[in-house]
């Protein structure tokens, strides 16, 4: 889990979480659509609850500068070989302009009138994307933002 810190103010959060103990709605709707031996999941991991204050939502620079921090550090911290989420389809438009691309739509949760886009991204992708060469990254990754910007920092239970 991530937290996105502006001017002192927590702003917004992410969920990063290992797709290898079945904990994760992206696995039970792809369980069986791919096979568990398919190198899709290979170090792969779920990008989730990502929220960000109403006030922050406007453009896409900060949003674009907490995700790319979140993920350089989830990277430098652990083996990040495949990004994947379930989003709505709305959503999967914002992370598809962040290099993911969408492994199928409308997927239904069983039990629910509730559907899906499954979107996969390939981290070097995603992280270029992400950056666009705006931003250099330092041996602190998640201190690497000025803090009058955003300050992307682990937490730790």
């Amino acid at each position: 889990m991530f937290v996105f810190e502006c001017d002192g103010n927590i702003i917004g959060t992410i969920r990063y979480i290992p797709c290898r103990y079945d904990l994760t709605l992206t696995e039970q709707l792809l369980r069986p659509r791919v096979a568990a031996d398919a190198a899709l999941w290979r170090d792969s991991w779920e990008v989730g609850r990502l929220v960000l204050a109403p006030q922050y939502r406007s453009g896409q620079d900060l949003l674009r500068r907490c995700l790319y921090l979140t993920l350089y550090e989830l990277c430098r911290q652990d083996r990040v070989g495949n990004l994947l989420a379930s989003c709505s389809h709305v959503l999967s438009r914002l992370y598809r302009r962040f290099g993911f691309s969408v492994l199928e739509k409308g997927v239904p949760l069983e039990g629910t009138e509730k559907t899906y886009s499954l979107i996969q991204g390939d981290p070097p992708v995603v992280l270029d994307m992400l950056n666009d060469n705006r931003f250099t990254p330092t041996a602190e990754p998640s201190l690497a933002a000025p803090t009058d910007l955003v300050d992307a920092r682990r937490m730790v239970a």
